[in-house]
């Protein structure tokens, strides 16, 4: 279902929201977000169920407490800057459940938007125990009449407010996860050719489901970051005190040759950015890909590896990209990721970002969003999607009510 074709006016509709931004805690205990980027995209869902005259009540979480409430990891500063994105009061309370919930619940008059404190500071929320999880989910569709799942970063997780909520109420999906849905149907559909996947990140680990998966379908694959070193080490190539995972070798020389049967272009850099530490002021050099030396480590793709990369994408007509090329957030090692951000905004192809690192490099780098055709919200979710995975809080929506 639709949210439009869900029955919200007078009602108390439940929103499961992705609001897990990151703080930073100043000497004197102030507490500022430094990347709203998953509040704004909470808002449009937010205000077309206040146009249609709903009381809203907003769930989410915030990093990882585990089921202990740590006041460093509170919505309330979310919950303040949700009032000012909306430009309209959002009333706070510093419970998940309880008779505080429940009266502010009741107090709520058509419009109105109410967010719970973190969701996660009870332990019922990610609980491996399904009857736990049951019982808090029960105590929200006591007074809740429906739900709106619009938290694509949380769609992968097995969660009281992501799946069992959901089966207890009329339920629909947010308009942020029906755009994330319709995106990533059509880059893992039948995408328009020719289709250029740009891998990154720190370990070939942590992709390798979605290589698996894409070299099936793919006509180019980039492949950049730390992960890149094990690529290159797969070559025979030493790759110095660089991220590599040696048990990953033999897995990485399977993929190359799966991309070479199945006539897939497969981009591996040419040339690094090397330095004698991890620190934005250590020495650093341009060297080529199989050149470097012992003790220095590669910490960003090279300048003709970006120029590379950005003629590969030049004239693709799909981009998916997950995944920094460097370790863009210090200044000295951020100029591969910016150079495929912009051969992406450059491009005509339709272009999606798969959140995490990438979106948030986009953010940090000043590249405008809206030169993307959709920048995810989720990093663990579209990898998933990529991975060829069903994800349970997508799933729970098609089920029979």
């Amino acid at each position: 279902m639709h949210l439009e074709d869900l029955e919200v006016a007078d009602r108390v509709v439940l929103v499961r929201s992705d609001l897990n931004v990151p703080l930073a805690t100043s000497d004197d205990g102030t507490v500022t977000i430094t990347d709203d980027g998953r509040i704004r995209a909470s808002v449009p869902t937010i205000e077309a169920l206040r146009d249609r005259g709903a009381k809203i009540v907003v769930v989410a979480h915030l990093g990882r407490p585990k089921g202990e409430v740590r006041p460093g990891l509170s919505l309330r500063p979310v919950a303040a800057r949700l009032g000012e994105l909306l430009d309209a009061p959002v009333g706070f309370v510093a419970s998940v459940t309880g008779p505080e919930v429940e009266a502010a619940v009741a107090a709520m008059a058509p419009g109105d938007v109410l967010v719970l404190e973190n969701v996660r500071f009870d332990a019922r929320e990610t609980s491996k125990k399904a009857d736990e999880r049951a019982a808090l989910a029960a105590q929200w569709a006591a007074w809740a009449q429906a739900y709106v799942s619009d938290g694509f970063g949380v769609v992968h997780r097995e969660q009281a407010s992501v799946t069992d909520v959901a089966r207890l109420l009329p339920r629909a999906a947010g308009t942020l996860v029906d755009k994330e849905m319709a995106s990533f149907a059509r880059v893992l559909g039948e995408p328009e050719r020719p289709y250029a996947v740009v891998l990154g990140g720190s370990k070939v680990s942590d992709k390798l489901a979605v290589l698996a998966n894409l070299v099936s379908s793919v006509d180019r694959l980039l492949v950049g970051g730390g992960m890149a070193f094990t690529f290159l080490a797969a070559q025979g190539h030493g790759v110095g005190n660089s991220l590599l995972e040696e048990d990953m070798i033999p897995t990485v020389r399977q993929i190359m040759a799966d991309a070479q049967a199945r006539g897939v272009e497969l981009f591996l850099p040419v040339d690094v950015v090397i330095a004698d530490g991890f620190s934005a002021d250590a020495d650093r050099a341009v060297v080529a890909a199989d050149a470097i030396p012992d003790g220095w480590m590669g910490l960003d793709i090279g300048p003709q590896t970006a120029v590379n990369y950005a003629a590969a994408l030049a004239d693709a007509r799909t981009v998916v990209w997950n995944g920094p090329m460097g370790v863009f957030e210090m200044a000295p090692f951020a100029a591969g990721t910016r150079a495929v951000a912009e051969a992406m905004a450059q491009s005509d192809a339709f272009t999606v970002v798969g959140g995490g690192d990438s979106a948030a490099a986009i953010r940090l780098l000043g590249i405008g969003e809206d030169r993307f055709s959709h920048i995810s919200t989720g990093g663990g979710a579209s990898l998933e999607l990529l991975e060829g995975r069903t994800l349970p809080g997508l799933a729970v929506l098609e089920e029979s009510a």
